[in-house]
This record gives structure tokens, sequence and C-alpha cells, in this order.
């Protein structure tokens, strides 16, 4: 049985209180010990009113002591990416490939944990992290044309703003709009006053089909659009069905959708979405240079250049889902060494001729950019007026009865 008894009572003394036996070991009583001074208690109080003081003064630093990056040295730290997506995909891919190669640059050479939190079409993995991510910079936010999109669009799931994050390094892509040559398109002068409107084959209106939605608009080209396309890989081949009439693929899937079909003349090439240049304007892609961008193609069709609102909103959408697509994100509160090393590292990174040829077929041809001016760059880009906002929500709702929530 397990006893009850005290651990406050003597030896040999029951639970009532009595002696245990007459052999009661005896015991010698101790003196009570000395009474402290008047003098001795007022210099104990003094001492934590002084420890007090200093955590005050300090700034708490003792109780929370400055992030161990703030020297610039990542030494035993684990560089965490979230990846907002799920694994196995493109942006998944570039995150680890990117992540793997970047901590070799770092000084610390902090380990690598490439982190996954699917959902919500990226915007749940994207709430958590700017909800609770730590700000020392040792956690990072993998960002994506998949999450740009519904900030932009203001959907109500939406509970972070790009404008609260500072961008470390951006990598973009770029793609072409094609058309099936059987439909009677051998030009972009074919897209406008036609007997029957060509159609476009989408995947989503509120994902990265808003980019070619836009240009169309602005193009204002005799289109209808079906969505609900699996994948961009689906859609082409749509195309060659005669299912379909536009389709547009990225510059990573160029050689193996495109390319071949328009060697052979069954398909177009109409424009490319070209690139947005240091001063925010369009200009051709470096991967087609010799394919003029939607902004040319409007000049072909319309006798001037573009302007005015739609030509404001294609530039905007451009940058946030073509010239810096992905990207690497931490809190604006992150401190500025630690940020400047990450920085640093990535240029470092990018201009590496042995990490550019290694990287060719992962970046597509596309720079990864992390120079000083990225961020002013960046946030450029990525202020978006509440008059494209307006134009975007307004062209989903009324072209294509979508309505964002």
């Amino acid at each position: 049985m397990t006893s009850n008894k005290s651990s406050l009572e003597p030896p040999g003394t029951s639970p009532d209180g009595a002696a245990d036996s007459a052999e009661q070991t005896q015991h010698t009583e101790l003196p009570d010990p000395p009474k402290h001074s008047r003098r001795t208690i007022l210099a104990a109080v003094g001492a934590f009113a002084l420890l007090g003081t200093a955590t005050t003064v300090l700034g708490g630093s003792l109780l929370n002591p400055p992030s161990s990056t703030e020297d610039g040295d990542f030494s035993g730290e684990t560089l965490e990416f979230l990846i907002p997506l799920a694994s196995g995909g493109g942006t998944d891919t570039w995150a680890r490939f990117i992540g793997t190669e970047l901590t070799n640059y770092v000084a610390g050479r902090p380990g690598f944990a490439p982190v996954n939190e699917a959902g919500g079409e990226g915007i749940l993995g994207t709430n958590r992290f700017a909800r609770s991510a730590k700000t020392d910079g040792t956690e990072i936010l993998v960002g994506t044309a998949s999450t740009v999109v519904p900030w932009v669009l203001g959907r109500s799931a939406v509970k972070y703003s790009f404008e609260d994050l500072k961008p470390v390094v951006v990598n973009g892509t770029g793609g072409v709009i094609y058309a099936r040559a059987e439909a009677g398109v051998a030009g972009v002068q074919d897209l406008i006053n036609r007997d029957t409107p060509l159609e476009f084959g989408g995947i989503s209106a509120t994902g990265l089909d808003i980019t070619t939605l836009v240009a169309f608009d602005l193009l204002e080209a005799d289109v209808t659009s079906t969505f609900g396309f699996e994948g961009r890989g689906p859609v082409n081949l749509a195309l060659q069905r005669g299912e379909i009439d536009l389709d547009y693929q990225t510059t990573s899937a160029y050689g193996s959708a495109v390319e071949g079909i328009a060697k052979e003349g069954k398909a177009v090439v109409l424009m490319s979405f070209g690139q947005l240049d240091e001063a925010g304007e369009v200009v051709r892609d470096p991967n087609f240079p010799d394919v003029p961008t939607v902004a040319e193609a409007y000049e072909t069709l319309h006798g001037a250049k573009p302007s005015g609102e739609k030509y404001e909103a294609y530039k905007t959408l451009l940058g946030l889902t073509y010239t810096y697509q992905k990207g690497l994100w931490v809190p604006q509160e992150t401190p500025e060494k630690a940020y400047q090393l990450l920085r640093e590292s990535s240029e470092k990174l990018g201009t590496d001729p042995a990490f550019q040829e290694k990287a060719a077929k992962v970046l597509g041809g596309y720079p990864l950019v992390a120079d000083s001016g990225v961020a002013g760059r960046v946030r450029e880009a990525y202020t978006v007026s509440s008059s494209v906002r307006s134009y975007v929500t307004g062209l989903l709702a009324d072209k294509y009865n979508i309505h964002v929530e």
C-alpha cells in the first residue's frame, strides 16, 4: 500500500502524531538562525530594484535577448522556407533548388528546411506566415503568382499583404500567346473584326489567366473563353484537336508545347507578354527577341501606343505575374543586417557563373535578381492602385460573370 504520509512529518511519527516505537532516535536541537538586520533587508530590496531598473533601461534585453542573426551571421540557424503550395509543382521545385544553393552562400552556412503548407490556392500558408513568422530572417516566404493574384483581387480569405513583407530575391518568367492556324489566324490582325470570336482555353479566370484576359481586353480582341482545364498541357492538346483556338504557354513549356507545331504551320505565335524594365515599361522578352509584345501588338492593331486604365492594369499584372513572378520574402521587421546578408548572399548566388549554368533549366533563362535596388523596384511593382483593382474585378464581373468574394 502506498503511504499518504506527508514529507514534512518527522521520522518515526505516524500520521496521527504518535511515536512509532520506544526506540525513537534522540535528536539534538539546533539554535534558531540569527535574525536579519534592517540594513540587510534594505540592501536586498535595493538590489532587486536595481535589477528591475536595468531591465527597463535596456528595453527588456535581459529577458528578450536580441536575435542571434542581427550580427549578420547565421551560424547554427536553419532557413525555413514556407512553400504555400503542394510539393512537386513548379514553385516547390524552384524553392527547394534555390534554398539548397543559397545556404552555401550565407555566412555561417545555415541549414535548410522546406515546409509545404498547401491549401486555399496558397492562401492558407501565406496567411499563417503573415500572422506568426519569426522576424529574425530565419523564416522565409516563397511567393508566387498563385498567391499574388488573390491579393490583387482583394479576396476576403486573404489576410496578408505584400506591403508588409520585404523581398530578398525575385525571379521572373515569360510566355507567348499563340493561335490555331486553321481558325483563320495568320497574325495579330486576325484577332479583331471577326465574324466568329476565337475561343480561349483557360484554367481559372482568377489565377494566372487573368493577365491574358486583360491583354485580350486591352487589344479589343474578339475572344470568348472556356475555363476549367486542369493545366496548360491539356489546353495545348485541346488546341491541337481543334477544340479551342487560343492558348498561352510559359517560357519553360514553349519548346515542348509550341515550337514544334509552330514550325509545322499548325500554330501561329502572335505575341509575347514581354517584361517590365527598370523604368516599369514593357520591353521584349530576352527569350523571345523576335516576337512582338502585347504593347507592340496593340500599336499594330490600333495605330497608337497603348495608354490608359487597361494598359496600366496590364503593366501591373505583367510585373506581378511574370517579371517578378517568384520570390523570397521576409517580414518588414527583420533586422537590417540579417536582411542585407540574405539579399547580398542571393546576389552572389545569382551572379555566380557556375550557378547560372546549373540553374538554366530551373530558372528558364531568367535571372535571379537581388541587387541593392531590388526592394525599391519590387515595392513599386507591388503597389496596386485602387483603380487597377476596380478595373480587374469589374472585368471579371461584367465579361465573365465572376464576382470576387
